[in-house]
């Protein structure tokens, strides 16, 4: 015979906190492409542009971020890939 209904275990759904954006707390308008020290933040160590949700950028800040490495990468400043 059947018993009362088992209840299933009610798992709780932790939202990680939500990053604030460094370059917006700093109120940086423009991020130059030859501030290298600053654009080196936002970089793996193999190289690659590190997304939004782990950097914690604004948007805004991102896309202007993106542009900026690219230009460094271009003139040098910084490598396309570690070796």
């Amino acid at each position: 015979m059947a018993g009362p209904p088992k209840k299933r275990a009610q798992k709780k759904e932790r939202r990680p906190k939500r990053k604030v954006c460094n370059l917006c707390v700093d109120k940086v308008t423009a991020i130059d492409y030859k501030d290298v020290t600053r654009l080196r933040k936002f970089i793996s160590e193999r190289g690659k542009i590190l997304p939004r949700r782990i950097s914690g950028n604004c948007a805004r800040h991102q896309r202007i971020l993106t542009v900026a490495v690219k230009r460094a990468r271009i003139i040098a400043f910084l490598p396309f890939t570690s070796e």
